[in-house]
């Protein structure tokens, strides 16, 4: 859909305005298409100034929609931007508890640390009996779903974000000529492939799919499609993960009566894809795994004993460095969720505001000594030792160049 890519684009751009009107468009096409409610509630938070209202009223949606598709990962992404939106209200207690829910489907999340130490410094300056102190929420919120409009036409006092926007009206042509056509079962639905260096072209070879009906989501790393079929049920196919990333910005999908084409654009040219998915968990376990920043490798004489080949780190001074910036721009509300600098810079900035002095070099030593394998707060046991790698489950640790 081109409005969910041009709304994928405006959000890596952080042009949050441009990001929730064309997310808003592409709600009013496909509106069960959970990862559109996850991204626009994203970009609501980081507008200026942010809506947690309807951060979190989209938050809630996309976690139902998500719980009924059974997707672990859109679930851990829906109760995240949930609880973020929730802390932003200063609801701490139901923002912790929903943090907890997602570190139990991903503990190795490294953004959750960050949150809960925010919710805790929060929580901390709250009278015993304060109202913020109680959890409210449940781990699925009872809202009601946008329904899919199954009208040839809108009426005219309709006002339904469901309701079929300009772009799907002149669609309808299509959709009625499909509906002459036999949707094909769900056990004769086939699909095929082929790749060149730039692209990976995927067709799902089904009749009679219901093009306002029907949401296909694409990810970084999966890709997603679903429509009803005569029984009253939901076709859902999926690759998750695929075998490589992708760039969905760059990607598009066409509906037609006979078949569902996708095209996947390659996030690193030439890379020759063997098959359609890769190996589930180890691409699950790197996900958003992210390099050790520029800013906290030091040349300088250690400080601290370590085996490194490039000598020890003042883990001290790099996490005084480390703040510096923010120091000097004098901003108490720094927000993590705001969109400046890449997200490792300000997972450490954050990390570092809300932690003790002896939590940052703990911090500062573990994630480097192991290459962003490990993350501890505690200085009493990483201060005497190197802190080894210990990668994902099914990866091997090697040194660089070897």
């Amino acid at each position: 859909m081109d409005q969910a890519a041009r709304g994928a684009a405006a959000l890596k751009a952080d042009n949050f305005s441009e990001a929730i009107k064309y997310y808003t468009e592409a709600i009013s096409i496909l509106p069960t298409a959970c990862d559109y409610y996850i991204k626009r509630s994203t970009a609501y938070q980081r507008s200026s100034p942010p809506d947690p209202d309807k951060a979190l009223s989209d938050a809630e949606i996309a976690v139902v929609l998500a719980h009924k598709r059974g997707k672990r990962e859109l679930i851990k992404d829906a109760q995240f931007r949930r609880a973020v939106a929730l802390f932003h209200r200063e609801r701490y207690a139901d923002a912790q508890y929903l943090f907890g829910l997602v570190e139990k489907i991903d503990e190795k999340d490294k953004m959750v640390p960050i949150w809960k130490i925010k919710v805790a410094n929060k929580l901390k300056g709250l009278a015993e009996d304060d109202e913020k102190r109680n959890v409210t929420v449940k781990e699925v919120p009872e809202v009601d779903l946008p329904k899919v409009s199954t009208s040839k036409a809108p009426s005219a006092s309709s006002t339904s974000t469901s309701t079929l926007t300009s772009a799907a009206l002149k669609s309808a042509p299509v959709a009625k000529d499909s509906a002459t056509i036999t949707p094909t079962t769900a056990n004769k639905i086939k699909h095929d492939w082929y790749q060149n260096s730039e692209n990976v072209y995927f067709t799902l070879l089904a009749k009679g799919v219901p093009k306002d009906q029907t949401t296909v989501e694409i990810e970084k790393d999966s890709l997603s499609i679903a429509f009803p079929i005569e029984d009253s049920s939901n076709y859902d196919f999926s690759l998750d993960p695929l075998f490589a990333p992708i760039d969905p910005s760059s990607s598009s999908f066409k509906i037609t009566p006979t078949k569902v084409e996708v095209v996947l654009k390659k996030e690193t040219s030439g890379v020759k894809w063997r098959s359609l998915e890769g190996d589930r968990e180890v691409e699950k376990a790197n996900k958003g795994k992210q390099p050790v920043p520029r800013e906290i490798l030091d040349p300088q004489p250690p400080a601290y004993p370590t085996s490194s080949r490039s000598g020890a780190k003042d883990w001290d001074k790099l996490a005084k460095e480390l703040v510096v910036n923010k120091a000097e721009d004098g901003d108490d509300n720094y927000d993590l969720d705001e969109g400046d600098g890449d997200e490792t810079t300000r997972f450490f900035r954050q990390l570092y505001k809300g932690a003790a002095p002896e939590q940052q070099r703990a911090m500062m030593k573990s994630f480097s000594e192991s290459g962003g394998t490990v993350l501890s707060t505690d200085w009493s046991n990483v201060g005497n030792r190197t802190v080894v790698p210990e990668p994902p489950e099914g990866m091997e640790a090697k040194k660089y160049g070897a």
